[in-house]
């Protein structure tokens, strides 16, 4: 009897997920162009990156219109409540005090920090070595909260900025000794790109699952559970039709998901 309640389960919610997908016209993402190669506007205003490519893929899954709302980064998860977009898709790692204000999806790549230096420096990230230095980090993100958990008690002053171009900027003024940053982004966004040239990452990736999280996913609102499954049945089949791979190979010459 349990078996055939647990088929009937199935059965209503497939139907559920598939009457929702009829009705749903547009997926609202939040997003914060300002991190290649993951977001980035172009100079006529289009976006691009890889969030927005994977964003595009998922809409196209499920056969709606996607519909991009920037926001800064550090005021995404009050927007996502307050109903300005459906869904964060910017990077966003997912953690345990994130996870008290929201739901997640599948995961969507991985997202290691690290910290960014000019060339020649022996700064390396901890706060032994830091003591009275100026790290600089992005306001909202998981290296913020890193930083301010285990540096900032220790004597090391954590600069905030609105967005990693600022913080960037200030590195290459001089005006911070560091930043720490998601380590990609800083790689093909940074290093790899003239006003880099004169810096390097400084010791290993960082790792610490309570505040940096375990991986990107979509945010998106508790409340929100059917459209959560339509867009977790949408992850996987990019995943399993190769268009994952696909734009992953665009961006990327090494696999972000493993």
């Amino acid at each position: 009897m349990k078996k055939v309640l647990a088929v009937m389960s199935l059965a209503l919610m497939a139907t559920s997920i598939g009457a929702s997908a009829k009705e749903l016209k547009e997926i609202r993402f939040g997003v914060q162009p300002d991190s290649p190669p993951f977001e980035m506007k172009m100079a006529d205003g289009k976006l691009t990156g890889f969030d927005i490519d994977l964003g595009d893929a998922i809409c196209e899954k499920l056969k709606v219109e996607c519909v991009w709302v920037e926001n800064d980064f550090d005021g995404m998860i009050p927007a996502l409540k307050a109903k300005k977009f459906d869904g964060v898709l910017s990077s966003m790692s997912v953690t345990e005090k994130r996870q008290k204000q929201m739901a997640f999806s599948d995961k969507l790549f991985n997202a290691p920090a690290r910290m960014v230096v000019k060339k020649g420096s022996t700064l390396l990230p901890t706060a032994e070595f830091l003591k009275g230095k100026r790290i600089g980090v992005q306001q909202g993100t998981t290296q913020e909260t890193y930083a301010k958990t285990y540096w900032a008690p220790l004597g090391v002053t954590v600069v905030s900025y609105q967005n990693q171009d600022l913080n960037q900027a200030d590195l290459v003024a001089g005006r911070v000794d560091a930043t720490l940053q998601d380590a990609v982004q800083a790689d093909v966004g940074f290093l790899q790109t003239p006003r880099g040239r004169d810096f390097d990452f400084a010791g290993p990736p960082l790792n610490d699952s309570k505040t940096l999280g375990s991986g990107t996913a979509i945010g998106l609102r508790k409340e929100d559970d059917e459209l959560r499954q339509l867009i977790n049945k949408a992850i996987a089949d990019i995943h399993e039709d190769g268009t994952y791979q696909r734009l992953e190979k665009k961006y990327f010459s090494f696999s972000l998901y493993d």
